[in-house]
């Protein structure tokens, strides 16, 4: 990022002394704020993954040219949760839903204004229920997920700071598992339409004379928020509506040793899902609204990039009996080319 510097001529021990000293002060700043950012104990997080779409300013382009990315996430759902608050496990036939996640990404902008973009995930999901029986069984089943392709519009402003995605999630992934409910496969069958919003800005907004945007200061903001609607069904079952959200502010601190770039950030991030109607076990055991709190941090060393968060959450109100998980995790590793 850019920045806006005043200096005076110094000797050349002068210049050696300050630039030991800054990057001193900058790694003690940069520890205190991690440490301040450490996550305390949380009690869970809701079903669905749309969240992990949301709160990545770090994939937000720039310039014109290409990202690739590889992302890994994970949650392990085994709290029985209802309403507002924790339930008895004997109420949910489900016990475990332990899914990870890889998604393989690219996006690239042709221009300033036009750019498109691709998402390929693969999942690795463990599931644990009670068959019809009565007995408790456990499954192992992976698959490729539902592959997403947007488009992006970047030109409502000239630092870019400002984009609109639209596209679509194709019914790529595996939802046809004999031993799980739809709602629990690792493709829902159904072809959505995608739309999105997202917005960087900077603190101050002004210096002086001066108009700043989110690359001249360190200390930036961001707001992010997707919205996924199903359009077309597959053997009678049609996913809930999902809007997620996502609103953060970090920090740049710059060069940092052998880093080339620090920030650590702290997101909020809102997730509300209607009910699943159509074939599944049960329509009213699905449904949420959630609220979570993210702290994390990016770094960059030799051109790559690598980000990561913990995803808590502080409020959550489930329709029905769900499994919910006391954390989720996000990392991506990505490279500007």
């Amino acid at each position: 990022m850019r920045r806006f510097l005043w200096s005076v001529p110094l000797t050349g021990d002068a210049i050696s002394i300050r630039r030991r000293t800054n990057a001193c002060i900058r790694l003690l700043i940069a520890t205190a704020f991690l440490i301040a950012l450490a996550p305390a104990r949380a009690w869970a997080c809701a079903c669905g993954c749309g969240v992990f779409e949301v709160g990545t300013p770090s994939l937000f382009p720039h310039e014109a040219g290409g990202t690739v990315w590889l992302e890994y996430d994970f949650q392990n759902q085994y709290l029985n949760w209802r309403a507002t608050q924790i339930a008895s496990a004997e109420a949910n036939g489900d016990k475990m839903i332990r899914t990870h996640f890889f998604t393989l990404g690219a996006q690239y902008m042709f221009n300033h204004d036009w750019g498109v973009m691709a998402e390929l995930p693969y999942w690795f999901r463990y599931f644990k229920s009670t068959s019809d029986s009565g007995q408790i069984y456990g499954t192992n089943f992976n698959s490729i997920g539902d592959i997403r392709l947007e488009g992006m519009y970047t030109g409502l402003s000239e630092d870019m700071s400002t984009g609109l995605l639209g596209g679509v999630k194709v019914p790529s992934g595996w939802w046809t598992h004999s031993t799980a409910d739809r709602d629990t496969q690792i493709g829902t069958g159904s072809t959505d339409l995608l739309l999105g919003v997202y917005h960087l800005g900077a603190f101050p907004t002004r210096l002086g004379s001066l108009s700043l945007t989110f690359r001249d200061r360190p200390f930036n903001w961001f707001g992010q928020a997707n919205f996924d609607l199903p359009l077309w069904e597959q053997a009678n079952y049609t996913p809930g509506r999902e809007f997620d959200g996502a609103a953060g502010i970090y920090y740049d601190f710059g060069l940092v040793g052998p880093l080339k770039e620090l920030a650590p950030m702290v997101s909020v991030l809102w997730s509300d899902r209607t009910r699943d109607e159509g074939q599944v076990s049960d329509p009213t055991d699905s449904g949420y609204t959630r609220l979570l709190i993210a702290p994390g941090a990016e770094i960059k060393f030799w051109g790559v990039r690598l980000y990561g968060d913990i995803e808590l959450p502080f409020f959550q109100n489930m329709r029905g009996n769900q499994l919910t998980a006391p954390f989720m995790l996000k990392t991506i590793v990505s490279y500007d080319f």
